[in-house]
C-alpha cells in the first residue's frame, strides 16, 4: 500500500508460460522488491484482481521479451497477448522495458553462496530486476 502521500506504487511482471514473476517499488525512494510469483493457469486473474486491490499501483511495468539480435519472438507475442488479455482490463497504465539476460542475471544473484533457489525465485528476481532498469530511467 501507498506508505506517505505523494508516494508512487509501480509492479512489474516478468511472464513466463507457467510462471509470473511481480516486483513492486514505491517511489520515492525508487528501490524494487521481488514481490510473489504468480501460476500462470487459470486462478489467474482472481490472483491479479486481489493483487491490484492490494498494492493500487499507478503504472505496471512489463518485461518485453527479445532475442539477441533485439528482435520480437514468439515469446515477445505471447506476452502481449498475455497483457492484452489481463492487464489491459485493469486499466492501470503500461510500460514496457527490455527483459534481456533478466533471468539470467536472476540465477547469477540468487546462486551466490551457493544457496538452494527455485524457479520461482528467479522469475520474481528477473521482475526486480526489470523494475530497477525501469526505475534508472525515470527522472521524478
Amino acid at each position: 500500500m501507498i506508505s506517505r502521500v505523494g508516494d508512487i506504487v509501480l509492479l512489474a511482471f516478468d511472464v513466463g508460460e507457467r510462471r509470473i514473476g511481480v516486483a513492486r517499488a514505491v517511489v520515492p525512494p525508487r528501490i524494487a522488491e521481488g514481490l510473489i510469483t504468480l501460476t500462470n493457469d487459470a486462478s489467474l486473474p482472481q490472483a491479479l484482481t486481489a493483487l491490484y486491490a492490494r498494492t493500487q499501483p499507478e503504472t505496471v511495468v512489463v518485461g518485453r521479451p527479445r532475442n539477441q539480435a533485439g528482435e520480437m519472438t514468439a515469446q515477445t507475442r505471447a506476452v502481449e497477448r498475455w497483457v492484452n488479455q489481463f492487464l489491459v482490463p485493469l486499466k492501470v497504465p503500461i510500460v514496457w522495458q527490455d527483459e534481456s539476460l533478466t533471468s539470467v542475471q536472476a540465477e547469477q544473484y540468487l546462486g551466490v553462496g551457493h544457496r538452494a533457489f527455485t524457479k520461482a525465485d528467479v522469475d520474481k528476481k528477473a521482475a526486480e530486476l526489470i523494475l530497477s532498469d525501469y526505475l534508472e530511467t525515470l527522472t521524478v
